[in-house]
């Protein structure tokens, strides 16, 4: 019972968006209403001088942007909390694409100034892979933006969504009044404060009354009662059953940053939000409420503590109970696996944890046993299913700028490259390692890391080369053959795995048609 209990209390989301959408921001403000902490940071604020709380790597503060996902529980109104928030930046679309498969529902942020923005479609894409279920927040309505109805027209024509407001503006930017919550037929005044958690909230169960007029003004108070009875006549009512299917978007509107129409949207998740769900195996599906132990590794992070050197592995458990200090098979492995160090995260605050349950997310120390993709279970063989690696889109050669640290370069291309930040590829001939991102800003990350973590200087020089394919053959002697008739272009990944490194699209096709027996892929499943 207390494991149906326990799973029942967990909701795990991630929030998604187009970069400056105010991502990070929203996660500040829900970890301030879990009272994880007392004062929310702003992303690029001079007033305040707390950083943000899950932007914590030099780099992010120095940048203003996330580049990894971080990961943070809390409790609110009885409910575990684990919440993760992902880089929107495109360049690191691949930690993003990851994370949306440890994680049950989303939510998006959109910004009511540039509407629905090309990362933000990207995202929706993978979630209509899984048909993950969406909440869309409408954020930063502090700022004049765009009429709210050409905002949900938009949603629903460029995410392929059905969309069904639950919150109502009143106003926008200098006139914005406040939210008036469609769900719970309350009015929330908004009063622009930036840290503090109010309770302004006004019962008004019946828009006809006069009350209504005194507090926000005739004017606005007939434009709202026209709206909602608008919304009500044009929308069907809300069906939980289809958010939770993934085919409609309970849609809310509010301001992150002066933590406004916020705990709307956070009471109403923790309501409708679903449970930690099944997850599938490459052989069969496994329910959260199975006694034995399964999860799997969706990242892995090295030095998240810089004075120790340490790497950690994200794990998201999906059946059973985890228990510290117990052996669980690890499935690609040969020995069982046992961890002392367990711990939940709040950023890069962390605490020890001795047992854990479907839907949380515990970091494991590490010692390079563990790749992405990676299961652990009580015993079972199994692999779940749906990390892939993309072939990237610009590949550069790394240049050592000083021999004296080849050591420090070796080990700190393989540990990063084991966190997924990019792909390394190491030619045949004359052993050229060659890195591909799926951005350029990922390049600069590495550089700074490499330098900042390992004490390795390296310069990169751009490379012609249009795909990585990833190859194999029925026919072992058609595919040494082809190996080595193009010795110069092949390379393995950091996996041993073959690739054949195309130059042009022209010429990967000639290639192809030459080789019929040799078969081509663009992404590698891990």
């Amino acid at each position: 019972m207390s494991l149906t209990k326990e799973i029942q209390k967990r909701r795990t989301f991630a929030i998604i968006a187009h970069p400056d959408a105010g991502k990070t921001t929203l996660t500040e403000k829900l970890l301030l209403f879990g009272g994880a902490i007392q004062t929310a940071g702003a992303v690029k604020s001079n007033k305040i001088d707390t950083a943000t709380k899950s932007d914590w790597m030099e780099i992010e503060k120095q940048r203003g942007i996330s580049v990894a996902t971080s990961v943070m529980g809390f409790e609110y109104k009885d409910i575990k909390i684990n919440l993760l928030d992902t880089p929107g930046h495109q360049d690191f679309a691949e930690d993003t694409y990851r994370t949306l498969t440890a994680v049950d529902s989303v939510i998006m942020v959109i910004d009511c100034v540039k509407g629905v923005e090309i990362q933000t479609e990207k995202l929706m894409e993978v979630c209509r892979m899984r048909n993950t279920p969406v909440i869309c927040f409408i954020n930063k309505l502090d700022r004049e933006g765009r009429d709210p109805y050409e905002l949900l027209d938009e949603v629903e024509n460029k995410l392929n969504i059905k969309v069904r407001p639950l919150s109502w503006p009143i106003g926008m930017g200098k006139g914005f009044k406040g939210v008036y919550n469609l769900y719970e037929k309350k009015l929330n005044l908004f009063t622009p404060s930036q840290r503090k958690l109010s309770d302004d909230r006004v019962v008004i169960k019946n828009l006809e009354e006069s009350q209504l007029d005194d507090l926000i003004g005739t004017n606005n108070a007939n434009q709202l009662r026209e709206d909602v009875e608008l919304i009500e006549g044009v929308y069907p009512d809300f069906d939980t059953k289809e958010y939770l299917e993934g085919k409609v978007a309970p849609v809310f509107f509010g301001s992150a940053v002066n933590n406004f129409g916020v705990n709307e949207m956070l009471d109403t998740f923790i309501r409708i939000a679903p449970a930690p769900k099944s997850r599938n195996t490459e052989d069969r599906e496994v329910v959260p409420t199975e006694n034995n132990f399964s999860g799997f590794v969706f990242k892995i992070h090295a030095n998240m503590d810089p004075n120790h050197r340490n790497r950690i592995a994200f794990l998201r458990i999906c059946s059973g109970q985890f228990e510290r200090n117990k052996p669980y098979k690890h499935v690609r492995g040969t020995k069982p696996l046992r961890f002392s160090n367990v711990t939940q995260f709040m950023a890069q605050d962390r605490e020890m944890v001795d047992i854990a349950y479907p839907g949380d997310i515990v970091g494991l120390y590490d010692t390079g046993n563990l790749k992405i993709g990676d299961t652990l279970t009580d015993g079972e063989e199994m692999t779940f299913k749906g990390i892939p690696s993309f072939s990237p889109e610009i590949f550069k050669e790394v240049i050592n700028k000083d021999a004296m640290k080849t050591k420090q370069l070796e080990k700190g291309l393989k540990q990063l490259m084991e966190e997924g930040v990019a792909q390394l590829f190491t030619f045949d001939m004359g052993s050229r390692k060659v890195i591909g991102t799926v951005g350029q800003l990922q390049f600069e990350v590495i550089q700074f890391r490499l330098k900042q973590e390992y004490n390795a200087s390296v310069e990169f020089a751009p490379m012609q080369l249009y795909k990585a394919c990833w190859i194999n053959s029925s026919d072992k002697k058609k595919l040494d053959e082809f190996v080595k008739s193009k010795n110069r272009h092949i390379a393995h990944d950091k996996d041993g795995k073959l690739v054949f490194m195309a130059e042009s699209r022209s010429w990967l096709q000639m290639v192809q048609d030459n080789y019929p027996d040799i078969e081509f892929h663009f992404t590698s499943e891990f």
